[in-house]
């Protein structure tokens, strides 16, 4: 009975001296000289963390959770969340240059600091932001390069700087636009007569029909015509002591050539001897009919449009080409056309002709593409995508489309100068394509230049520049 009493009474000695030990040790009274002799641990402190400095930028759960806020804040249980410091914030900026160590051949003295978020506000001694974040030091040997701007290596690996090398190239400029087919102008004509006839009947063509040069269109009567087929068949028979001379028989063929009598007509009357009552009127060309107006039994006055056709073996595509890529087309480029009708198919054709005026509405500018039609698959009016391919067979400077930071007013490149150095380069551009612009002034063949990230150090350098102001205003007062 004695045994189980004593060791009761021992284990709850244990737990209060434990419990009495830890009261003491989270408390600010000292501790009495007997307890430090016997436990020299428990007067030794538990962390080395400093003290929080900077403000509050926001609040987190006491008990580890994810959960954060702006405002203080209290937990379902009650507990009030945990303020975070500026100071115990994750950081991903570099150590502070003031708190290294200085080296032999470092960076120089320093010269003043200026304001981490680039505003032009600076200070000769070390001070911090509104934020609690440290100004940084700007040192003798960053301002001897008044063109140049410094980085330092971990902000150019953050950020992932990429450089690369001008280089020659034959830089091609595809130009696009888009189009329709249209007929050829030289290739379209318009049956008529030149007097006053009657049509007897009409062949059998009617709209969109291929005709062949020579074929019978219709069957007209005309008397006007018949006259003057009556008059050079009288000169024709005149006997040689009638007195009809050689210039009358001329002048009578020659009236019968200005009413546009078919030659077929002329050639039978001179064979014939016969004046025919009615005349078979020819097709002037090959191609299909556009148009048909005439019928059975009308009367045709002279000048009336009869029929209309259209040779379709060579068409145009005009196509509308921006204003900015005029510089780059001549006559004779070749030239390749997609229809959206036969996207899998690519007609080659060449430059006829740049139209001499600009389209105010759109700012562009027509050009003509001649394209064989052997197969009549295109069609007037159809859809077309243009790309026409410039350039020139001589290399030119080039580089990346991204090394270039075009403001409007000018184009600058970053210059790696090596060691963290990069100067900003006005150049004079050219040419664009594949991904690549033309350099034709600012840079030379192989000289370095950011590809990737460079708005990041152009910043940097018009920071520089900035505070370079600011400095001599405040040397001048």
């Amino acid at each position: 009975m004695r045994r189980p009493v004593g060791a009761f009474l021992a284990l709850f000695a244990i737990l209060t001296a434990g419990l009495g030990g830890l009261a003491l040790g989270r408390s600010s009274v000292p501790l009495p000289g007997w307890v430090s002799a016997l436990l020299p641990a428990a007067v030794q402190p538990v962390s080395d963390r400093p003290v929080p400095t900077g403000p509050i930028i926001y609040y987190r759960d006491p008990d580890g959770a994810p959960d954060y806020a702006l405002a203080p804040k209290k937990t379902a249980s009650g507990k009030e969340y945990s303020a975070v410091h500026a100071s115990e914030d994750v950081s991903f900026e570099e150590s502070r240059p003031e708190a290294m160590p200085p080296k032999a051949g470092g960076p120089g003295k320093i010269k003043f600091y200026r304001n981490p978020m680039g505003l032009p506000d600076t200070s000769p001694t070390p001070k911090k932001d509104s934020m609690g974040m440290d100004y940084l030091p700007v040192y003798e040997g960053e301002q001897d390069d008044d063109n140049s701007v410094k980085v330092s290596a971990g902000k150019l690996q953050k950020a992932g700087v990429q450089t690369e090398r001008a280089e020659r190239r034959t830089l091609n400029t595809m130009v696009r636009a888009p189009g329709t087919v249209q007929e050829d102008e030289r290739r379209k004509s318009v049956v008529s007569l030149r007097f006053e006839g009657f049509i007897d009947t009409v062949g059998n063509v009617t709209t969109g029909t291929h005709v062949h040069k020579g074929q019978t269109l219709m069957r007209i009567y005309g008397p006007n015509l018949s006259s003057a087929a009556a008059e050079y068949l009288s000169a024709l028979n005149a006997r040689p002591d009638a007195g009809i001379s050689n210039q009358a028989l001329k002048g009578a063929r020659r009236r019968l050539e200005n009413l546009d009598a078919p030659e077929a007509f002329i050639a039978d009357l001179e064979r014939t001897r016969e004046i025919p009552v009615y005349v078979n009127w020819p097709a002037p060309q090959d191609g299909e009919i556009v148009e048909r107006t005439a019928v059975n039994g009308m009367r045709a006055a002279p000048g009336d449009v009869l029929f209309r056709i259209s040779d379709h073996d060579v068409v145009w595509v005009l196509a509308d080409v921006a204003e900015r890529d005029l510089s780059l087309l001549e006559v004779g480029q070749k030239a390749s056309v997609r229809l959206r009708a036969y996207p899998d198919r690519v007609f080659s054709g060449k430059v006829a002709l740049i139209y001499p005026h600009l389209m105010a509405e759109t700012r562009t500018a027509r050009i003509r593409i001649e394209l064989p039609n052997p197969d009549d698959v295109l069609k007037p009016d159809m859809y077309a995508d243009v790309e026409i391919a410039t350039g020139t067979e001589a290399p030119v400077v080039t580089v990346s489309s991204s090394a270039v930071i075009d403001s409007g007013e000018r184009q600058v490149v970053l210059l790696d100068k090596g060691d963290g150095r990069f100067e900003p380069r006005a150049v004079k551009l050219g040419r664009s394509g594949g991904g690549r612009v033309e350099i034709k002034e600012g840079l030379a063949e192989d000289d370095k230049v950011v590809v990737s990230a460079n708005f990041l150090i152009d910043a940097e350098s018009n920071l520089k520049a900035a505070l370079k102001g600011l400095d001599i205003g405040e040397k001048s007062q």
